[in-house]
């Protein structure tokens, strides 16, 4: 794993030096769903402190015993988020990736004040055919700023947006995909000058560098770090 891990954290860098960005610019999270806690603590031991979860169950199995017992942790949810989970997941992330439509901020507000906690959270964007989740079109994000803003003390925090580009071989569509969600952050970021929209969460094992090449601050990488999923 050490080895996988140098050779992505090369790769992250040598996109950069590409793209004139700092190496600094972009966080790798490892993305941990279907491995087991001691794979987490080996990526870990490599030096990761960020990871990435998709279930609300198998985060809350694996994450409580983690992040109590270390305290540089930090867990992110990136996965469709059922309303009725939120409760489950929000004494554990410190981020939701997955922010998709209104009634979730609604619910995400709510759980986060019962607990007087602030969360952090991305918008994701549906910026091709193979992903289900993601807003739609550009007005719904803003209603969710504008719902966001509509209180005086949010327990919301948005600081920018999620996009999965189309499983293809073609980089052009895969290149596109991410452009889409970048020139969509830049259209909010003047619109909505309150917040600052700093993270663009895009690029997986098979796109990373390209992600990089557009922009991305945050890869969100788990084959490539851990092998094959263990189903």
């Amino acid at each position: 794993m050490k080895s996988r891990i140098e050779t992505i954290l090369q790769n992250i860098n040598d996109a950069c030096s590409k793209s004139n960005r700092n190496f600094s610019d972009v966080k790798l999270m490892a993305v941990s769903k279907f491995h087991p806690v001691e794979e987490i603590f080996q990526a870990y031991n490599c030096g990761l402190k960020l990871f990435g979860e998709n279930r609300v169950q198998e985060s809350c199995a694996k994450f409580p015993e983690i992040l109590q017992n270390n305290t540089d942790v930090e867990l992110h949810l990136i996965g469709s988020l059922q309303r009725n989970k939120v409760k489950n997941i929000v004494p554990l992330c410190s981020c939701i990736q997955s922010l998709d439509r209104i009634e979730l901020a609604q619910e995400i507000q709510k759980q986060c004040e019962k607990i007087n906690k602030k969360m952090k959270v991305l918008f994701e964007v549906h910026t091709a055919e193979d992903s289900k989740s993601g807003f739609q079109n550009i007005d719904d994000i803003k209603t969710t700023l504008d719902y966001i803003l509509s209180f005086e003390n949010s327990f919301l925090e948005p600081v920018g947006f999620m996009t999965m580009a189309p499983f293809t071989e073609k980089e052009s569509e895969i290149r596109k995909s991410f452009i889409t969600l970048r020139d969509i952050r830049d259209i909010i970021q003047k619109e909505y000058s309150d917040f600052n929209f700093t993270e663009l969460s895009m690029g997986m094992s098979q796109d990373y560098k390209i992600a990089i090449e557009e922009g991305s601050t945050l890869v969100r990488i788990g084959t490539a770090i851990f092998g094959e999923r263990k189903y």
